[in-house]
């Protein structure tokens, strides 16, 4: 009985309950949408619940890991990971590539199943960053100006390869988000603020020149970055979503009407008076406001405070560095996606394609997220504390 009670006690039902209530809320916005709004069959809804089942045995078999299996697996990880964009470049789907502008989705053969690697990939990749900080803060103790300036070289070594080849698949959106996951790492690495201020200042001011130089002077951008006019479009509709409301914006002002139309209640399920593009993905928020209003909205926005809460409680209930950098990792990496994704329905950022983490459609993105909490539920259920032993690649570890 002590055992049984033991192995309950290491299962984070509030992490499990948060994900329960983001899965029904997906599946109702996404049956509102596909059938009693667009009028469709029950065959977009029940993928998303057989993703969701895949993504359950995923975070269940990672949870089985615990964090010496997951320090001895890093490197493999990454590197296959690193042949998986390497392959999606080769036999990318070029009809979908046609349609989205993208060659990020490869088509899996008898199934005709499409998958995003490069959102699997962030796994591993929050796996090395981790790894990597962690190993650097064991053998440099003694923080000084230079060895903060090696971690920020080895950050910069290990972010290149999947960031070029995600940019090579002329993806921005995902991009982003592994700038969040390495920009999060970055900030909680160690490294000493007089370093931190200079560099945030430094890609502040280029921000700010890079959206001086859209509206002056796109040629430059063009030239030097690439930067293509679907870019330069969705810089524009964020700047004045109303600049062009029948082409480039209509996507952004039909999401601010569903929005706002839905009052403080919203109208009703499946209840829509507003015609919005992909409405199943990318602006699912909108239709979560216009069915069930500013109340069901914020809930929602409940609902992801209070799985960033549980997972930042585990961390500090584990006392595990190299957890603690995958945590944030993780954490950043949702964050991310709902602060972009809610924000670009209602127009405070640009439109990405960044999906809504748990309730937006596509299998990819939920199966990478899943994958994710099971890194954090892995936490709770190998309940102990490691040190590192600084002689390469093992952990001291002292079971709680």
């Amino acid at each position: 009985m002590k055992n049984e009670n033991e192995n309950t006690s290491r299962i984070d039902y509030g992490i499990i309950l948060c994900i329960m209530i983001l899965a029904m809320i997906g599946l109702i916005s996404l049956y509102s949408t596909s059938v009693l709004i667009q009028g469709g069959g029950l065959r977009m809804t029940i993928m998303q619940g057989v993703w969701y089942v895949l993504g359950i045995i995923a975070a269940a078999v990672i949870m089985l890991f615990d964090s010496e299996q997951l320090w001895k697996l890093t490197h493999y990880l990454y590197w296959i990971g690193i042949l998986a964009l390497i392959v999606t470049l080769l036999f990318y789907d070029r009809p979908l590539s046609v349609i989205t502008g993208a060659k990020s989705w490869i088509r899996i053969p008898i199934i005709n199943f499409t998958l995003q690697p490069s959102e699997f990939v962030k796994i591993p990749y929050i796996l090395i960053l981790a790894k990597t900080t962690t190993l650097h803060n064991a053998r440099f103790k003694n923080r000084t100006v230079e060895s903060d300036f090696m971690l920020i070289g080895k950050y910069i070594l290990w972010s290149i390869p999947p960031f070029a080849l995600i940019m090579m698949q002329n993806d921005l959106g995902t991009t982003l988000v592994y700038i969040a996951i390495l920009a999060g790492i970055f900030l909680l690495s160690g490294i000493q603020w007089k370093i931190i201020i200079p560099i945030v200042l430094v890609l502040f001011v280029l921000a700010a020149g890079i959206i001086i130089l859209v509206v002056y002077n796109r040629d430059f951008l063009q030239r030097t970055l690439g930067v293509q006019d679907y870019q330069f479009s969705r810089i524009d509709t964020w700047l004045d979503p109303y600049h062009d409301t029948s082409q480039a914006s209509y996507q952004v002002i039909q999401a601010f009407k569903a929005i706002g139309s839905g009052g403080v209640f919203g109208k009703g399920l499946g209840v829509s008076e507003v015609y919005i593009p992909v409405r199943e993905s990318d602006m699912i928020f909108a239709t979560i406001g216009e069915n069930f209003g500013f109340v069901g909205a914020s809930f929602l926005i409940f609902i992801y405070f209070v799985l960033v809460y549980n997972m930042i409680r585990i961390v500090y209930d584990t006392k595990n560095e190299f957890y603690a950098y995958i945590a944030t990792g993780v954490i950043m990496m949702l964050v991310f996606h709902v602060l972009e994704n809610i924000g670009m329905n209602i127009g405070l950022l640009p439109v990405t394609g960044i999906p809504l983490p748990f309730v937006s459609q596509g299998g990819s993105a939920l199966l990478g997220n899943m994958m994710g909490i099971g890194l954090i539920m892995s936490m709770r259920y190998h309940h102990r504390s490691y040190m590192f032993s600084g002689d390469g690649d093992s952990f001291h570890s002292d079971a709680k």
